[in-house]
């Protein structure tokens, strides 16, 4: 991936950011946000991946949900998204990629992943329209 297509596609990510409502961005203040162009390989290897753009996004750490008192202190997760997923998830039937469709993976693939910092499973997040 060049310099100018990860440029264009992270200036994607901030109109994205910018849009979401007041409560969302306050909590994603709590949790990074990371873009990388793809998976590192032991992540690719843990959910057994043969290509690395078949990944969008990775809630990395802890749930809320699953945390208690009694738990040792943990570093925050953090949401990652994945450039090369992203856009391979965002390709029409001619292989062609718009700044629209763009636009709303990386805003599902990002409400996704705050989802699973606050516990959701994909089974909800599916029926929320984050799949």
């Amino acid at each position: 991936m060049d310099q100018a297509t990860r440029e264009h596609f992270d200036a994607l990510v901030d109109r994205v950011v910018d849009a979401l409502p007041r409560q969302l961005k306050y909590l994603l203040g709590e949790v990074p946000l990371i873009v990388e162009d793809h998976p590192s390989d032991p992540i690719m290897q843990e959910f057994e991946m043969e290509s690395r753009d078949e990944l969008c996004g990775l809630h990395d750490g802890i749930a809320l949900t699953e945390r208690t008192a009694e738990d040792p202190p943990e570093l925050p997760g953090e949401v990652i998204i994945y450039r090369e997923g992203i856009i391979a998830h965002t390709r029409d039937l001619y292989g062609q990629v718009t700044d629209e469709g763009l636009i709303e993976q990386i805003r599902i693939t990002i409400l996704h992943e705050i989802g699973h910092h606050f516990g959701l499973d994909e089974d909800k997040l599916a029926e929320l329209g984050y799949d």
